[in-house]
């Protein structure tokens, strides 16, 4: 029989598992807001072209609250 034993540290998988969810959303509403400016103006991001509808309105931090955190 092996002496060796596992052990798992519940909290550090809980909160690395957290993180990983969090940045996964975050990124995903992320590209789904830059594809909808994209659409809206006409042009993807830095483009200049002569069919550009508008500008982008720029770029501003928030937080998007959750039960998971900020």
């Amino acid at each position: 029989m092996s002496n060796n034993i596992i052990q798992l540290n519940q909290e550090l998988i809980h909160n690395e598992l957290k993180d990983l969810v969090k940045n996964s959303v975050e990124e995903t509403l992320n590209a789904l807001l830059d594809h909808e400016a994209e659409n809206l103006v006409n042009a993807q991001k830095y483009e200049r072209s002569a069919n550009r509808q508008g500008y982008r309105a720029g770029h501003y931090n928030r937080k998007l609250q959750t039960t998971a955190g900020n």
